[in-house]
């Protein structure tokens, strides 16, 4: 096995090992959410890929850093921005389409998406006044960049650039499917699709971390910096995530109104088949 594989293989070993055992750890343990441990544990494991990429460059590959694209290159700051508010335009194109597909409708006084995340578990005193909330999702999305660099540290800036390095596109979405699959303990327990979670896990979810890859990759070329997709990633999490529930939860299966799902697939998958089409994954 030549050091390149030998990279990819252990990177995989590592990031799936380390994120699954902490996952199945805490469910089988039946760790609350109230217990401070799950929040412990959730983020040593968002960081697992992070971990995996500097082991393998370190101590495995000796490639060291020089290409782990860490400035932050804030010249490009446009291309932050677009990730930053990527979701809030596709998630106002979900609006758009669910009742033209007749798969739920906007709930604008977020009443129905209250009570959903009640029902999960949220103090209802933390909703108490929704709109502002959403109002500070993107400023959640800035500090939560740094939480997500741990995910984009490995999938984006080690393992992305590497499974085909002579086709960006197909290593954006061979990336995307190992990287849908690398959440499969969550997704099969209700994490995006709660109504459908195997069909989300296993059909839904990849095609839109696909697209989110080919984004996200994308990103990185052109700002020449990890934290360009570390932004968009905390942004689809806080802005997409939050957003779509809050208007849809309760009148919209989630499989088709989710960010990340059928519907998702439309306003991503168009500027996804834009990047590709026009070759914008080439290397700047």
């Amino acid at each position: 096995m030549n050091n390149h594989r030998k990279g990819i293989v252990a990177y995989l070993f590592i990031a799936f090992g380390m994120a699954w055992a902490l996952w199945e750890t805490s469910f089988r343990l039946g760790v609350s959410h109230k217990n401070p441990l799950l929040a412990i544990l959730a983020l040593v494991s968002v960081f697992s890929p992070a971990i995996a990429a500097f082991v393998v460059r370190k101590w495995i590959t000796r490639e060291g850093f020089a290409d782990a694209k860490l400035r932050l290159n804030l010249r490009k700051w446009r291309y932050y921005v677009f990730g930053w508010l990527l979701p809030v335009v596709a998630v106002g194109c979900i609006v758009m389409l669910a009742p033209l597909f007749g798969v739920g409708k906007a709930d604008f006084t977020l009443t129905r998406g209250i009570n959903f995340m009640v029902h999960m578990g949220v103090p209802a005193s933390k909703l108490a006044h929704p709109w502002p909330l959403v109002a500070l999702l993107p400023i959640q999305a800035i500090l939560g960049a740094p939480i997500l660099f741990g995910e984009e540290f490995g999938w984006r800036g080690y393992l992305q650039p590497r499974l085909f390095p002579d086709s960006h596109v197909l290593s954006a979405a061979a990336t995307g499917v190992i990287w849908a699959y690398w959440h499969l303990p969550l997704n099969l327990r209700g994490l995006n699709f709660p109504d459908n979670p195997r069909v989300g896990a296993l059909l839904i979810f990849p095609i839109a971390a696909i697209l989110l890859s080919i984004i996200f990759g994308w990103l990185v070329l052109k700002t020449n910096s990890i934290w360009s997709s570390s932004l968009a990633h905390a942004s689809t999490n806080a802005v997409g995530g939050s957003l779509f529930v809050l208007l849809f939860a309760g009148g919209g299966n989630f499989l088709f109104v989710s960010y990340v799902g059928i519907l998702g697939w439309i306003p991503l998958g168009a500027f996804s088949a834009w990047i590709v089409f026009t070759g914008q994954l080439k290397s700047a």
